[in-house]
């Protein structure tokens, strides 16, 4: 994840946002392709949410964009990260773009390879094979000194633009989107499922998405299986912040605890602005 940097907030909503340390992440495995979304909870279950939207609602996806940028990118303006990349530091090698896409992780990869496909000769494409060999490692061999530039170079482009959103639905949103749907929440639980992903990926690992699910699934049943949505949110999250702390580049997590529980412990179900929540220390703000 990206290292903070202050950004002017270009965005149709009412934005106050104060610059803020940064966090990591660790990139996920493509995930097949999830099943139609499960009907909206029903009263009877016990859910507090009111008829949600969900996540893909372009309005509520721009605020779920906002508010991973302000752990990732220390801003709002989350348009502004297309051309972001640096290596900040914790074994993934690069980290790039609107999502943290890392060069150490896969995602990258398949981000430049999407992009070539589209765009032969592109200023990335002639370091796919070494992106190839580095990928599992935090190596730079092949790609310094002249990787960054181009990648800035690219991002000027709006076809390298449209492969960063492409990706970063396929990969992370998507799919959390999808499972959360499946799994009867509202548009915070997608959230919150998709902001997991982001950090951790959805591999085989304990800190995973998938495992971070289940550690949740021991304590409480989805309102799909006939639970309480806000508890077993709450028992989501408890699982998320022992995940994070498993990992030193994680371990801060206001992320959630001065963030996402605070929507959840107003019964902001539904993500409905105005938002206000804190990220390592500073706060933010969605009118």
């Amino acid at each position: 994840m990206p290292t903070p940097r202050i950004r002017t907030v270009l965005l149709a909503l009412t934005l106050v946002a104060v610059p803020t340390a940064s966090a990591a992440h660790a990139a996920a495995e493509p995930p097949a392709a999830a099943p139609a979304a499960a009907p909206a909870t029903s009263p009877a279950i016990g859910s507090a949410v009111a008829a949600a939207t969900g996540l893909d609602d372009p309005a509520k996806k721009d605020i779920a964009m906002q508010i991973v940028s302000s752990a990732e990118n220390s801003s709002l303006d989350w348009k502004a990260q297309y051309g972001y990349i640096e290596d900040i530091g914790d074994g993934r090698g690069y980290t790039a773009g609107i999502i943290g896409f890392c060069s150490g992780t896969g995602d990258m990869l398949d981000l430049v390879e999407l992009y070539t496909q589209r765009k032969p000769g592109n200023p990335l494409a002639t370091y796919l094979p070494a992106l190839r060999a580095v990928d599992g490692t935090d190596s730079h061999k092949g790609l310094d000194p002249g990787f960054t530039a181009a990648w800035k170079q690219a991002a000027k482009d709006s076809a390298f633009k449209t492969a960063q959103n492409d990706e970063r639905d396929r990969v992370y949103f998507n799919p959390a989107v999808n499972r959360g749907k499946q799994d009867g929440l509202g548009t915070l639980g997608q959230f919150a499922y998709y902001d997991a992903i982001v950090m951790h990926g959805d591999g085989g690992d304990s800190t995973s998405f998938s495992s971070i699910r289940k550690r949740a699934l021991a304590k409480a049943k989805t309102p799909a299986q006939g639970g309480n949505q806000t508890t077993y949110l709450h028992a989501f999250l408890d699982a998320r912040v022992w995940a994070m702390k498993q990992e030193e580049a994680h371990e801060d997590t206001s992320r959630v605890d001065t963030a996402q529980r605070v929507f959840l412990n107003k019964g902001n179900l539904n993500l409905d602005p105005p938002l206000d929540w804190k990220v390592y220390g500073d706060s933010f703000h969605i009118g």
